[in-house]
């Protein structure tokens, strides 16, 4: 997969027709603050746009009736505002056009991105882990390296933020594991490991896990636990401040999301971070980090 493979290949949509379908959720359905106090006040609005167009691509891809073929046509839609192909169509990319050529930061974590929402269009299955990895690389990782990228950060701190990125993506994906597959027929759990143990993904549907399901869920989280520890190395990496504290709350709330992932049954109830958890992330991020 690669941003560049459809750069020039995006068809144009109709001048007044808007293909974004909000889906209602927000920055506040998330696992991890958006442009929180912590980022500088002058930045915020550009993480909002990224947050924007991120969420309305991602609403698109996880439509529950639009046809596949109709989620790609929307994407490609995105990408045609968002590059300078087209002016119409997608009120958030063209926002984010403007943030970023305001910031001077390149249009390619976006497009990133939507190689991953396209894929969500029309792939349901994840062979191996490996291959969960690889799409979070383009759901997960983008989203980090802009923000870094927005901070002038040195590229030095992307494995650390790719790593953490990924955690908190497989993390959401245990936490919607039934949603994902009762709503879209999609599953992100390694196949290999689902035949390893002797289930499968029809699994996933009961309203709790079998033994078998409850060892690979276990066996995905034990391989986020690495993600979370090398996520840890990234407030150290980050020169800006506020960036930094931000950072360290946010693999905080990684790991305690991988804790709770582990003690309960995502199958049998709802596994969230709530608002204690976040103020001990806060607390966990102490106020030294600003001025180490």
């Amino acid at each position: 997969m690669s941003a560049n493979d459809n750069k020039r290949a995006l068809p144009a949509s109709p001048p007044d027709v808007n293909v974004e379908n909000a889906s209602g959720k927000g920055k506040g359905d998330e696992n991890f603050p958006v442009g929180s106090f912590l980022i500088r006040a002058n930045l915020r609005r550009h993480v909002h746009a990224f947050y924007n167009f991120a969420r309305n691509a991602d609403d698109i891809a996880d439509h529950p009736t639009l046809s596949p073929e109709d989620k790609v046509a929307r994407l490609n839609v995105m990408e045609a505002v968002l590059t300078g192909m087209q002016d119409t169509g997608a009120p958030s990319a063209l926002a984010l056009r403007t943030s970023l050529q305001e910031t001077n930061v390149s249009d390619i974590h976006a497009r990133e991105l939507l190689v991953a929402f396209r894929q969500d269009a029309t792939k349901t299955r994840y062979e191996n882990w490996a291959a969960l990895l690889d799409y979070c690389r383009y759901s997960a990782a983008p989203v980090g390296r802009y923000v870094l990228d927005l901070h002038g950060e040195s590229r030095v701190t992307w494995p650390a933020s790719d790593a953490l990125c990924a955690a908190l993506q497989v993390n959401n994906h245990l936490q919607d594991v039934a949603l994902d597959l009762r709503n879209l027929d999609r599953c992100y759990v390694p196949q290999d490991w689902l035949a390893q143990h002797h289930v499968s993904t029809d699994d996933i549907a009961r309203g709790a896990s079998v033994p078998g399901l409850r060892a690979v869920f276990d066996a995905m989280l034990v391989a986020t636990d690495k993600l979370n520890e090398a996520g840890l190395a990234l407030p150290g990496l980050v020169k800006a401040r506020r960036l930094r504290v931000e950072t360290a709350v946010i693999a905080r709330l990684a790991i305690c999301l991988t804790m709770k992932l582990k003690q309960h049954d995502a199958l049998a109830m709802r596994v969230k971070l709530d608002k204690f958890d976040f103020i001990k992330a806060m607390m966990f991020a102490s106020p030294r980090l600003l001025w180490n």
